[in-house]
């Protein structure tokens, strides 16, 4: 719809305000348009037949009366009775059930007002308030009162929203659908494609016919053009009171511009009468003083001129400090600035002392700054070289004159301090932090030079790149020489010098030359080198701090650079204020670009990159000497892993990079070395087992160190391991050990005739050879892993092999007989058998200390705790094997000596021997055994054997005399001689306990009941020959029987 304003504006007739919504609106209609569809022609549209309208009696009404009238009356009620306003409504239904009417009662009340009791969701729905549907005159109440409304104008919402929308078409089908009501616009006859059927059951009515429709649209029609009457009778008034106060506002209007146009034409005659002759005078006066200032500037400039003529000469003769001075007076001078130290312009143009221009924006000094320019240039690069010379040469004297003794103290005291170990020792002041009054004067002088030439920043990048490349340089003087010594004893020399050695056959002779390199010159090489680096890397630190620490003090007056003509030239307007004489403001005192040197001199990122040269320089030198490295024997590796140990954490702390490339390589050469090493000392453990010959051997003052360094190395840090980490002292070497008197290296006694033993907590230990060198290798192994604690878990790996290798190699050699083919022995007496016993029990009484030391040296240690514990248990089933074949043999002896016995014919006359000879012998192998075992091992130890071997002469002994054969007197004389004999030979010995009465009683007893027995039983029957089982003394030469 048009809006109100506009119908108050405009004066339309009524009837074009109700022209249908595409008219009004100013749109096409739907006939216009290539594209429209053309509307039904009258032959489209059947013709209206009108129905005569049955005639309904007023009686069939009634029952729809009779039902709706009770409700009606209840609405009344409620409507109109304001003292029951409360009451609830209520009727009863058919069914005698009362029922709530007041949602019906407030639906007929919305109905009766005009509103619609629920909202429009479809424009099809019947509108409450429109004529066909208005309510019937209500009724009198039962009271007589009537209240009929007044009849009033039905409201604008009785007309569908479809008319109201701004997009209405009705050329659209649903808006025609929606208005029409779901009409047909044309029915289709009868029977023509089964019409008749589809139209009765849709119920749609043809819109030809549709009479109620069409007093609808009529309808809303009239309610609108009452509502227009109604707007437009409201909103005349105010209209035409607004249009003359349009008209009285134009008129006012008139005669303001009329009285400004007389005001302008005044003001014009008074400026062409006095301002313009004002200004014509005032303008003479300013050229005449530019004139002037004119001649001032031209004057300036020929000073300008001058007095870079004159820096350039001072440039040439080398006096760059005076020319910096006179290249900041000759800036100053053309950006109109006074200098006090230009005293001479003062003397010799007193008259321009004040009068100053800034003659940098003009053409004639444009070449002037270039040259200027190119002067500091000069001038700073005089200064750099300078600068750099300063610091490389306090770099180089700090690095030649601090010992590298004093710098390996150093870093030995930093790692004690980072794992703990504080020490008692007084620390001095580090050299590297002192820094002289002298330096600190000179490097103020340089770096002052070099902010007024601004080249500050090119000389911090040139010192850095510097300062890289003497870290090359630092490596490469200790290596040996990259030329061919050799090279004059198969050429000329003339041929010599005539070849140039390319870069790759350099490379070649420096790494042979690596290679050659003795083990004492290689690490004496390292150290230098390492040394070098570690000082130069804290002296480096210590100059940049007192860079920053110069600079941060200094201010830098050409931050920006005068020279620079300004963006823009003064402008006409501004011109009274350029040539007035006012100095302009100079250039700001800025001060020296502190995050630029900041970043040129980043310290963390300087020392890194110093270290990663460093790194990779060393790390090319290791690897060439990888295969030296690795095969280097204990105390020289354990130097050279403590050498780079302490670099690295130098480099980490200096630098803050940890040197995962370098650390990487230091790893690899300690694996290496650690399985080479260990395959050595197995290699040296069998070779030294194999030519044991299984004596006993003198325990040194050398081994009895050794031991006690095992045994010390379970409760603290032995120091003579920890000599290794003192790279400031000489090396004592792995087999340089100091030679004890009356000891040889293998520990054969020289001026002492008595063995000494080993002693582990008061307990005694006579060793062989074998037993000897493997302590000494379980010390080297225990030194390795002081040395290198890192490879705790691989070292102790080895360490427990290496025990293993010990007990598997003696039980081969000893129980298995090896050593009669590996050292020529004939057999393996009872003493091999002893020593290997007591060889397996010192390393039994060793591995508790061996286990508490790698528990000490490894965090996480549990498993290697339960390794051990499996190689003791080994070596205690070793122990144990040995011991129950000692038992064995001499079972095996006391049986052979059973089976001589009952040989003998007892009733036969004796030869004259006292006792027969199988006694004699078990007797002599029985002592023998005890003397041996005495000798060699422990009382305990000897008790568990012979308790063992006693038994088993008790049972086979008694056996075999009860089962012995005596029949005349003079046997049994011989027996109770050979019973006798043993008794008392044989309690001497400890641990026989009662086994002499026992066997003499057995004797006894067999006599007495032999005697006992009637004289004509056959003696066969009643004596048993008892063979007396041998005692297993093993005799010297007596072998070990094999399984």
């Amino acid at each position: 719809m048009i809006p109100n304003e506009r119908r108050l504006q405009v004066p339309l007739p009524i009837s074009t305000l109700l022209q249908p919504p595409i008219i009004r609106t100013g749109l096409l209609p739907h006939t216009s348009g290539p594209g429209a569809q053309k509307p039904p022609s009258t032959r489209d549209i059947p013709p209206v037949t009108l129905t005569n309208i049955p005639h309904v009696d007023t009686g069939a009404f009634q029952p729809y009366l009779a039902q709706a009238g009770s409700l009606y009356e209840a609405f009344q009620l409620a409507r109109d009775g304001s003292d029951e306003k409360g009451a609830p409504v209520t009727r009863k239904n058919p069914k005698g059930e009362l029922v709530h009417l007041e949602p019906l009662v407030h639906g007929m009340q919305r109905r009766q007002s005009g509103t619609p009791s629920i909202a429009r969701t479809d424009s099809t729905t019947p509108i409450f308030g429109s004529p066909l549907e208005a309510p019937q005159p209500k009724r009198r109440t039962s009271g007589g009162i009537s209240r009929r409304a007044g009849l009033a104008v039905a409201p604008l919402s009785t007309v569908p929203n479809v008319y109201f929308e701004d997009e209405f078409r009705l050329e659209n089908p649903r808006t025609f659908d929606i208005v029409s009501e779901r009409s047909e616009i044309v029915r289709q006859p009868p029977g023509v494609n089964g019409s008749t059927a589809a139209s009765g059951a849709s119920g749609r009515k043809a819109l030809a016919t549709n009479a109620i429709l069409q007093e609808k649209l009529s309808w809303y029609m009239d309610t609108v053009e009452i509502h227009l009457i109604s707007s437009i009778s409201s909103a005349s008034t105010s209209f035409f009171a607004a249009l003359g106060s349009l008209r009285e506002l134009h008129f006012e209007a008139a005669q303001s511009v009329t009285k400004i146009k007389a005001l302008r034409e005044d003001l014009a005659k008074l400026d062409r009468g006095m301002a313009v002759g004002g200004l014509k005078i005032a303008a003479m006066r300013k050229r005449r003083e530019n004139l002037r200032k004119l001649g001032d500037a031209v004057q300036q400039l020929h000073q300008v001129v001058e007095a870079v003529t004159r820096c350039e000469d001072q440039v040439d003769g080398g006096d760059i400090e005076e020319a910096l001075k006179g290249l900041v007076q000759v800036e100053n001078l053309m950006a109109g600035h006074h200098d006090p130290l230009a005293s001479n312009l003062g003397q010799k143009h007193p008259e321009y002392g004040p009068n100053l221009f800034d003659l940098r924006g003009i053409k004639a000094l444009q070449g002037a700054g270039n040259d200027i320019a190119f002067l500091r240039k000069r001038i700073g690069k005089a200064f750099e070289t300078r600068f750099i010379d300063t610091l490389l040469g306090d770099l180089k004297n700090h690095v030649d004159a601090v010992p590298s003794d004093m710098t390996f103290q150093r870093w030995d005291k930093a790692s004690n301090r980072s794992r703990g170990n504080h020490s008692r020792t007084p620390s001095h002041f580090p050299t590297y932090l002192q820094v002289s009054d002298e330096l600190r004067s000179a490097l103020l002088v340089q770096l002052k030079g070099l902010a007024r030439s601004d080249s500050i920043m090119s000389a911090t990048v040139a010192y850095r790149d510097a300062v890289l490349r003497e870290f090359k340089n630092l490596i490469r003087r200790h290596l040996p020489s990259s030329n061919d010594d050799d090279a004059e004893s198969t050429m000329s020399t003339s041929t010599q010098e005539g070849r140039h050695t390319s870069q790759q056959e350099r490379s070649s002779i420096l790494a042979r030359n690596l290679r050659a390199l003795e083990p004492e010159g290689a690490e004496d090489m390292f150290k230098k080198i390492y040394s070098n680096i570690g000082e130069a890397l804290r002296r480096l630190g210590t100059q940049v701090k007192v860079l920053l620490d110069i600079t941060s003090n200094l201010g830098n007056p050409h931050a920006q650079n005068p020279l620079k003509s300004p963006p823009k030239s003064p402008q006409i307007l501004m011109i009274d204020s350029y040539f007035k004489g006012e100095p302009s403001p100079g250039p700001p005192a800025a001060t020296i670009r502190h995050e630029e040197i900041q970043q040129a001199l980043d310290l963390s990122s300087l020392l890194g990159q110093a270290v990663d040269i460093a790194h990779a320089q060393i790390i090319k030198i290791l690897k060439v000497r990888a295969d030296q490295s690795t095969r280097l024997d204990l105390t020289p590796f354990l130097r050279y892993f403590t050498l780079n140990r302490l670099f690295a954490d130098e480099c980490e702390a200096v630098s803050g990079r940890g040197g995962a490339a370098l650390t990487t390589v230091v790893n690899t050469h300690i694996k290496e070395f650690v399985g080479h090493f260990g395959e050595i000392e197995r290699a040296s453990l069998v070779q030294s087992m194999d030519a044991d010959r299984w004596d006993a051997k003198d325990f040194s003052e050398e081994d009895s160190q050794r031991l006690a360094q095992i045994l010390e190395a379970s409760t603290r840090d032995v120091e003579a391991w920890s000599k290794d980490h003192m790279l400031w002292e000489e090396p004592l070497g792995n087999s340089s050990r100091p030679q004890l008197n009356g000891t040889t290296v293998n520990g054969v006694p020289g001026s002492r005739d008595k063995i000494r033993s080993a002693v582990i907590d008061e307990q005694r230990y006579i060793l062989p050879e074998s037993a000897m060198a493997v302590s000494g290798g379980i010390e080297k192994l225990e030194h390795l892993l002081t040395g290198i604690p890192s490879m705790a878990p691989a070292i102790s790996g080895l360490l427990c092999d290496y025990l293993k290798l010990f007990n598997s190699r003696s039980s081969q050699l000893i129980l298995g007989a090896g050593a009669t083919r590996s050292a020529g022995l004939k057999n393996i007496t009872t003493k091999h058998l002893a020593l290997s016993s007591q060889a397996l029990s010192f390393i039994i009484a060793l591995i508790p200390h061996i286990r508490e030391f790698v528990r000490r040296q490894s965090a996480n240690s549990g498993s290697l705790m339960i390794e051990f514990d499996k190689v003791k248990r080994l070596y205690q089933d070793h122990q144990a094997a040995i011991h129950d074949k000692l038992v064995d043999i001499m079972s095996g002896r006391a049986a052979a000596h059973v089976t001589d016995m009952k040989k003998i014919d007892w009733d036969r006359p004796s030869t004259g021997q006292a006792v027969n000879g199988y006694m004699e012998t078990l007797i002599k192998e029985t002592t023998t055994l005890h003397k041996v075992l005495s000798k060699h091992l422990p009382e305990t130890t000897v008790a568990m054997i012979m308790m063992p071997v006693m038994d088993s002469y008790r049972e086979q002994w008694s056996r075999a005399f009860r089962e012995v054969a005596v029949r005349s007197p003079a046997g049994r004389d011989r027996l109770l001689r050979d019973v006798d004999f043993f008794q008392s030979r044989i309690s001497k010995i400890d641990g026989a306990g009662d086994i002499g009465d026992y066997v003499r009683h057995v004797v006894e007893e067999k006599l007495a009941r032999q005697a006992s027995e009637p004289s004509n039983q056959p003696p066969e029957s009643s004596e048993k020959h008892v063979n007396p089982p041998t005692t297993n003394g093993v005799a010297k030469d007596s072998s070990t029987p094999h399984p």
